[in-house]
């Protein structure tokens, strides 16, 4: 079985537009994935990148039209102007690690909550209330939100690491096990059409 590193930040608007894109692939396939949320933050700076409301305004009223037009061409809900973002990403992301340590729930589906309480349910993910209620949709045990942030602070942190390591510079952000490397929902085409190769 061959496995997809899946780098992403829980903020993410195209990460959020994805939406079980890549799952669907996986499962395709017969492949794994490994969920490796990060400080997208963090990686800009580390990498070349501005962080969006530094980024000229030019390219920031691109990003939004963008946006908005995949939103409408996925029929998927957005809001271009959520109440919380940007928003601290590490709690929601130390669940993630916490709930595919544990196992027993459906992490894909635990990171699309995440992401669609951010871009379309106005509710702050740092918030430990919403981070119970997406472990506990997901099918986690919602304790989960306080058990395991030691491990979760070091794997977050190490993430970042290992993702400036392989040349990871935005989300979402894909790797195959031999090392290919795909940015962007709009590049889950590629993605599926590179699995296929590797089985023919």
């Amino acid at each position: 079985m061959t496995n997809i590193d899946y780098f992403f930040a829980t903020i993410s608007p195209f990460a959020y537009l994805a939406g079980d894109g890549l799952e669907n692939i996986a499962a395709k396939h017969g492949a794994s994935i490994t969920y490796k949320p990060l400080d997208i933050m963090a990686l800009f700076g580390r990498t070349g990148g501005v962080a969006p409301k530094d980024r000229h305004p030019s390219r920031i009223e691109y990003r939004n039209q963008d946006l908005v037009r995949r939103a409408k061409r996925l029929n998927m809900p957005l809001n271009l102007k959520p109440a919380h973002f940007p928003t601290n990403m590490a709690p929601s992301s130390y669940a993630i690690i916490a709930a595919q340590a544990s196992g027993g729930g459906d992490v894909g589906r635990l990171v699309r909550s995440f992401m669609r309480a951010c871009w379309v349910e106005d509710k702050d993910i740092a918030d430990d209330n919403v981070i119970r209620a997406c472990l506990s949709g997901a099918g986690f045990d919602a304790s989960l939100a306080d058990s395991g942030l030691l491990q979760g602070a070091e794997t977050y942190a190490a993430n970042l690491e290992e993702a400036v390591e392989r040349g990871v510079f935005g989300a979402p952000f894909y790797i195959t096990q031999d090392g290919e490397r795909f940015w962007g929902q709009d590049r889950l085409e590629d993605l599926d059409a590179h699995l296929a190769a590797l089985k023919s």
